[in-house]
């Protein structure tokens, strides 16, 4: 008797789907898609993932936890063939590490990059201060005359500028004094700076961070100088720049190397290709062929320290060169040697031995923060031993992320005359 009230409905209605059926459906949506990704690491603070590609074992950053990427890591299988890493590679690139981190607002970033170069330039002159006492405190209240060049050049030898870079020196700012007429002090030194920063010119040089793509970086340095910590900071400088990293631990020869740069690497959220024992060249030729499948901007190669006295460890880096130019033709674009600034004219001795080796194309020049006496460039810059003066691309004087910074002549010559 009540029928008329039962209504029909309307067309455009969704039909009642059963209780089971909703259920199997939100299920479906929640699993990840048939396109293969690489495994991912658990949170930071854990071990990465691991990851077995060819001869190397890829180990992928460290990302943050949350319930979707929980069901994509357990419906991702483990490990993949070396063919099915790379096609994965190809149909879903990696993402590059900035966009798991993403950057400060522009307006906030130039604001703390300016704090945090004036607080940098700040220890730099702390660090060259033994230097910049002994040859700023010669223009204190004295005359222009013979005396103050001597002691002058006396100051400059004990900073490790060398016979060679102080005669140069001392030879310019006579003729500026003699020119100009020079009388008081501060005049002079204010010449002196202007020289010297003129000295240090030709070592000023951008990086080349997009000349080509990847961009194979080969680092070198004995045991001690910094090298493996200042690859995770120009990891993140990189990154900081736009530019997507992978690193290759081809430093097989000293104990935990390799998990020191895996540290490194999950602290900057990049991969790393490693492996345990084996040839360290051909851990640069996985990386540099993974650096191609994955469309990275930079692969930085890792090499073990060695003095250059050990000539079979000097083989293996001309080894690695080699095996790297096979992998990708114009490769290696740049070798980098990481020098200790504490270490003077040592570094001199250096910088030959593994430039006659590899044929450097830059430096970086660490622990300027300690007791260095920064007259070392100086020495560089003239030529000191016989060696050329090669481009420093950048100088540390810290363990933070930041505390590598590009070098910058003007600057280190304030620096070291204590302005």
């Amino acid at each position: 008797m009540f029928s008329f009230f039962r209504r029909k409905k309307p067309d455009n209605q969704p039909a009642e789907v059963p209780a089971q059926q909703a259920e199997q459906l939100s299920q479906e949506e929640a699993q990840p898609s048939a396109v293969a990704e690489p495994a991912q690491a658990p949170a930071t603070g854990q071990a990465p993932q691991v990851s077995t590609s060819g001869s190397s074992t890829t180990h992928a950053p460290s990302t943050a936890g949350a319930a979707g990427e929980g069901a994509r890591e357990q419906a991702a299988p483990a490990q993949q063939s070396a063919g099915d890493a790379i096609s994965a590679t190809e149909s879903s690139p990696v993402p590059a590490a900035p966009t798991a981190t993403p950057p400060a607002p522009k307006a906030e970033t130039s604001k703390d990059e300016g704090s945090s170069r004036k607080s940098w330039l700040a220890r730099l002159k702390e660090g060259l201060s033994r230097t910049g006492q002994n040859l700023g405190g010669l223009f204190v209240g004295v005359k222009v005359d013979e005396d103050l060049f001597e002691e002058l050049e006396t100051a400059l030898i004990m900073a490790d500028a060398g016979m060679e870079a102080t005669e140069k020196l001392l030879t310019a700012l006579r003729s500026k004094v003699k020119k100009d007429r020079l009388t008081d002090a501060a005049q002079v030194k204010a010449a002196l700076r202007d020289i010297l920063a003129e000295h240090l010119a030709p070592l000023e040089k951008e990086f080349p961070l997009q000349a080509a793509k990847p961009l194979v970086v080969m680092i070198a340095g004995v045991n001690g100088a910094g090298k493996t910590t200042s690859i995770g900071k120009l990891a993140h400088t990189f990154q900081a720049q736009g530019a997507s990293v992978l690193l290759a631990a081809a430093d097989t020869f000293r104990a935990a190397a390799r998990e020191q740069l895996m540290e490194w690497g999950a602290r900057n959220n990049v991969t790393v290709i490693a492996q345990e024992g084996g040839d360290p060249a051909a851990v640069a030729f996985d990386a540099v062929n993974a650096g191609r499948a994955r469309q990275a901007g930079v692969v930085m190669v890792d090499t073990a320290g060695r003095l250059p006295t050990q000539l079979h460890l000097m083989e293996e880096l001309k080894k690695i060169k080699r095996v790297v130019s096979k992998a990708e033709g114009s490769a290696p674009h740049e070798i980098l040697l990481v020098v200790d600034g504490n270490t003077g004219q040592n570094a001199i001795s250096q910088v030959k031995a593994f430039d006659a080796a590899l044929g450097l194309t830059g430096l970086i020049v660490t622990k300027l923060d300690g007791t260095a006496k920064g007259g070392t460039l100086a020495a560089l810059a003239a030529g000191s031993q016989g060696v050329r003066p090669i481009p420093v691309y950048w100088i540390g004087v810290g363990e933070g992320m930041n505390d590598l910074q590009p070098f910058v002549a003007r600057e280190f010559a304030s620096a070291l005359l204590g302005d």
